[in-house]
């Protein structure tokens, strides 16, 4: 891929295809241990694979879908729904929008889901937290800004929140406080958290002069609480590490403590994904600790999230959201944009595209805004 000459659009395209690769990528990997995948695979997984299980249809009843193959996942439906909610209201969102605007496109429209190689509800494919939108916007009519009280605490808000980053590039204190609204509809607590942090660290990675170092930086000004405490300890033992290979149970051991999803990752005790204040979501954390290792390198960033297993999918997109944003379109390799473009029949190109036209005409009205602003208290100062 080469650079889009537009810097705003080769940012934002960069970051928008940069996660749908990475959640592809993921997706073969997920809930596998590094053991276990090199095991499957021969060896460390360096581009797009095969499944886990060949009898995907049979290997989880409960969840019979195609992950592999370059086939995006549910974080990158999510991810575009949001984006053509943007494109809707065209401005900033917050968790009202959730409801108004995000519900019709999870339970309105019959789109193409690779993983279900069907057309189908988005409703149909996403996770268990994500349908809890759903369920108390549209059927309990609850407050959105209060919806997301109740819910397993998990990712699932900060897998798909990198658009706010971008409509708020350059501005992560903006981008933070929008998706933490935003995410109230959604999730509480430190899932809540986790989508303000990793919509400030696009909203970082955007900015001209970015590095992997100053996206850490940003995390760790604006994250609370556990958040923080887990970013902190992981990026530490990150800073010693010179590749991902070799880094994992340093990594594990890092997150350990913050992280409520054990060890053995599908048999959890009583106390995972519930409300604290002391823990964190594990895969925001991993994203940032393997792109520090990688230097922002978006492939070594990647890689290492998918190699890591657990939550790959989420770890890697997030990830590749944030490398991608920091390198642009051409950051991202090539052959892996069109393999995962084609076989999961979606252009993953476009929506940054569109959530770039976004940015800057949502840009164009807060510059209108802040000078009605200044002029108005001008006026008052001098009274």
């Amino acid at each position: 891929m080469t650079p889009l000459e537009d810097p705003l659009e080769d940012k934002a395209t960069g970051c928008v295809a940069g996660a749908a690769v990475g959640d592809a990528l993921g997706g073969a990997t997920e809930g596998w241990t590094p053991e276990q995948i090199v095991e499957r695979y021969g060896g460390r997984v360096e581009g797009i694979v095969p499944p886990f299980n060949e009898d995907w249809r049979n290997a989880r009843p409960i969840a019979p879908y195609h992950k592999g193959d370059g086939h995006i996942t549910d974080d990158t439906l999510m991810t575009h729904a949001l984006i053509r909610v943007y494109e809707k209201v065209g401005g900033h969102l917050g968790a009202y929008a959730m409801a108004e605007h995000l519900v019709p496109e999870l339970m309105g429209e019959r789109r193409w889901i690779p993983e279900l190689e069907a057309e189908a509800l988005p409703l149909h494919r996403i996770f268990l937290a994500e349908k809890w939108i759903v369920t108390r916007l549209h059927y309990a009519h609850a407050d959105p800004r209060e919806a997301g009280v109740g819910n397993i605490v998990n990712c699932g808000a900060a897998m798909y929140v990198a658009p706010v980053g971008i409509v708020n590039a350059a501005d992560p204190d903006a981008a933070y406080a929008e998706a933490v609204d935003l995410a109230g509809a959604h999730q509480s607590s430190y899932g809540r958290e986790a989508a303000g942090v990793m919509a400030a660290a696009v909203a970082e990675a955007m900015r001209a002069e970015a590095t992997a170092d100053s996206v850490v930086a940003t995390c760790l000004r604006l994250a609370k609480d556990g958040t923080r405490a887990a970013i902190e300890a992981v990026c530490e033992a990150a800073a010693g590490l010179g590749h991902w290979e070799g880094s994992f149970e340093a990594l594990r051991a890092a997150v350990r403590p913050y992280d409520t999803v054990a060890d053995t990752y599908r048999d959890q005790g009583l106390g995972a994904r519930r409300p604290s204040r002391v823990h964190s979501i594990e895969e925001l954390p991993l994203a940032l600790a393997f792109l520090l290792i990688a230097k922002g390198d978006y492939r070594e960033t990647v890689l290492g999230g998918v190699n890591y297993g657990r939550d790959a999918d989420s770890i890697a997109s997030m990830g590749g959201a944030i490398a991608g944003a920091l390198g642009g379109l051409a950051s991202v390799p090539g052959e892996w944009t069109e393999q995962v473009a084609a076989a999961s029949r979606t252009d993953v190109v476009a929506p940054g595209i569109a959530i770039a036209d976004v940015a800057r005409r949502v840009h164009a009205d807060d510059v209108a805004r802040r000078r009605a602003h200044e002029a108005a208290f001008a006026e008052l100062a001098r009274r």
